[in-house]
């Protein structure tokens, strides 16, 4: 008796949550470009860790796994490439629309992911909440962290990426610089890459999918919507304008289809997985240094 209210309580719950209203944060492009990003870095780490900690006995075991440090090489530069091209595509894209087609809203405004004096009371005002000192704030459409995760890309492409290429291509470079700074580039490369993969693993997975409200993780990114509740409640400033200009119409849309919850349930243990995997596995081999 008791398991049959249970089941049709759970049955009720779940018919609620798929009536409730959902709107569309992410085109399904950007969903595409974040899967690339995800998928590439994801790859790099598990290669590039290998190659920087290759005397451990872990990464001796993964890459005779898959055929040699020659092999992991060879996938570590595919993953370059990719993320890449992913990344031009976007710069690309962003000029093309600004200067192309006159969108410098996409410089400023709300909708932007350009920092803003905001932000920076955001985050003073969030660091105030932490510490019961004041009401939580107020965040847009892109919350200060969100902001900050946006740049860092372009800031990791062009550290990581450009040290990744000199050495790629190490003899070319060589007519133009000295030994010992192509030695210095090997360090960058390699600290810097150990930086962002900690960054990611650890303040990244906690700010987008581990922080309270959406433990285990947040689906958004993969499914494109979110409830009416959770806009309501991560981004009120958001809502409140769209409410006010008639906008909430224009991005309503039906709720998650089950398949495409359970893909992004999959995809999202499986990269927080991985991740924390590798989290592990580089810290124990830092700190054996």
């Amino acid at each position: 008796m008791s398991s049959a209210v249970a089941k049709t309580e759970r049955v009720s719950m779940t018919s609620t949550e798929a009536d409730a209203p959902h709107f569309f944060r992410f085109s399904l492009g950007k969903r595409y470009l974040h899967g690339l990003l995800m998928a590439t870095f994801l790859g790099l780490a598990a290669t590039g860790l290998p190659l920087k900690f290759s005397e451990t006995a872990w990464a001796s075991a993964f890459a005779h796994t898959i055929g040699g440090f020659r092999t992991v090489l060879f996938f570590h530069k595919t993953f370059a490439l990719l993320l890449t091209g992913g990344f031009l595509f976007h710069v690309t894209e962003l000029l093309y629309r600004v200067f192309g087609k006159a969108e410098f809203s996409l410089l400023y405004g709300p909708n932007s992911m350009t920092p803003r004096p905001k932000d920076l009371e955001d985050l003073i005002g969030h660091m105030r909440w932490f510490f019961w000192a004041g009401p939580r704030p107020k965040f847009d459409r892109f919350a200060y962290w969100e902001k900050f995760d946006y740049w860092a890309v372009f800031w990791g492409m062009l550290i990581i990426g450009g040290t990744g290429y000199v050495m790629w291509f190490a003899p070319f470079f060589a007519r133009f610089m000295p030994g010992s700074l192509l030695n210095i580039v090997l360090v960058f490369h390699g600290e810097e890459a150990l930086l962002a993969v900690w960054f990611i693993f650890m303040i990244h997975f906690f700010n987008s999918h581990l922080r309270p409200g959406h433990f285990p993780m947040d689906p958004v990114i993969f499914t494109g919507r979110l409830t009416e509740e959770e806009l309501k409640t991560d981004h009120p400033i958001e809502y409140e304008r769209l409410s006010h200009e008639g906008g909430l119409e224009a991005i309503q849309t039906d709720g998650t289809p089950l398949w495409l919850t359970n893909f992004a349930r999959v995809i999202a243990v499986g990269a927080i997985g991985t991740g924390f995997i590798l989290l592990v596995l580089t810290l124990a081999a830092f700190l054996s240094e």
